[in-house]
């Protein structure tokens, strides 16, 4: 007869899926029931270390083990690259963003070192150790992607989610009683782009997982081509630059690229990119569309008014593009 500890065992792994409880429950159950008598049994129920492990386990096992079914190892295979792809464009964009940010304060001569410095100067201690930390801490992205490609997980993972913390800052000011309560589009997708890369870094590239890698290129030169096309879009553009208009141009280019030699090299594609490039896709384009929402109701505005719906516009037709090719990718495997 069942008792009440082995029922709520077995409820606890039906996180696991399918396959991998059909092979290792009962051993599983052997092993947590051992050396318990009925009474014990009975009276207890799995700790809460045990139900963190087994839903731990459960990850890793949805997100392809070696000897997970073909759909596990596809659905590992792009949270993988979407963990990589996604942290590689915060890297570009944090960096890009922080050199030029530089670059303006050490050539405008003292007034630009004053206006510079201000940003993190002009409030009280609290103010000024947030906005430093703010200008710091995303620097973290570069160091999770190459941590991530050179097989260092762990780093990649401490770096990535202390590179995503200040994204949650902003969504914490009106419980200060600092700022008055409003509709934070634009911070609830910045803090998406940022926290969902970070999580599905630590999730799929697990212990058990292959080593990370780029569906083309170098780690290095895919970073300084990512950086040109960042920088470049600022450059060139500034006065349609807005805080989402680099990384999405990146983003942009990067599709597009990796749309073409597809098309042309389908044998080489690593499997599941499509889907990863779909989702961040999606990630950049909700960022887009909030980041565009204050500035069409601002008079004098139009470049990035024109600049964003143009922006916008491409993500929407690259993303659908994305989605088909993974559509028939996963058809075709």
């Amino acid at each position: 007869m069942t008792t009440l500890l082995e029922a709520r065992y077995r409820t606890v792994l039906r996180l696991l899926p399918a396959y991998y409880r059909c092979e290792r429950e009962e051993e599983m159950l052997d092993t947590y029931l051992w050396g318990l008598d009925r009474d014990t049994q009975d009276q207890s129920r799995p700790t809460l270390g045990e139900v963190a492990g087994i839903a731990a386990l459960a990850v890793r096992c949805c997100l392809g083990t070696p000897g997970a079914p073909r759909p596990y190892a596809l659905l590992g295979s792009a949270v993988r690259l979407f963990a990589v792809l996604a942290v590689g464009l915060q890297a570009t964009s944090a960096v890009v963003d922080r050199a030029l940010a530089l670059t303006w304060a050490l050539t405008r001569g003292a007034e630009g070192r004053h206006l510079f410095l201000i940003g993190f100067t002009g409030a009280g201690p609290a103010r000024t150790a947030v906005a430093v930390l703010t200008w710091v801490l995303p620097l973290l992205w570069a160091v999770a992607y190459f941590a991530l490609l050179h097989d260092r997980r762990r780093p990649a993972r401490y770096a990535a989610l202390g590179a995503a913390l200040p994204t949650l800052w902003p969504l914490l000011d009106p419980l200060t009683g600092d700022m008055a309560p409003r509709a934070h589009w634009y911070e609830t997708a910045a803090a998406l782009l940022a926290w969902l890369p970070a999580l599905a870094l630590c999730a799929a590239h697990h212990r058990d997982a292959p080593p990370a890698r780029l569906p083309a290129g170098s780690p290095g030169l895919v970073f300084l081509v990512g950086c040109v096309v960042t920088g470049g879009s600022v450059v060139l553009l500034p006065a349609a630059a807005d805080t989402v208009w680099a990384p999405a141009t990146c983003f942009a280019v990067g599709a597009l690229g990796w749309l073409l030699w597809h098309a042309r090299r389908t044998d080489r594609t690593p499997p599941g990119a499509a889907l990863a490039l779909t989702a961040l896709g999606l990630l950049v384009l909700a960022a887009r569309v909030a980041a565009l929402g204050p500035w069409l109701d601002v008079p004098g505005a139009e470049a990035v008014r024109g600049g964003g719906l143009g922006q916008t516009a491409a993500l929407v037709l690259l993303t659908v593009a994305l989605a088909v090719t993974a559509g028939r990718d996963l058809v075709r495997r």
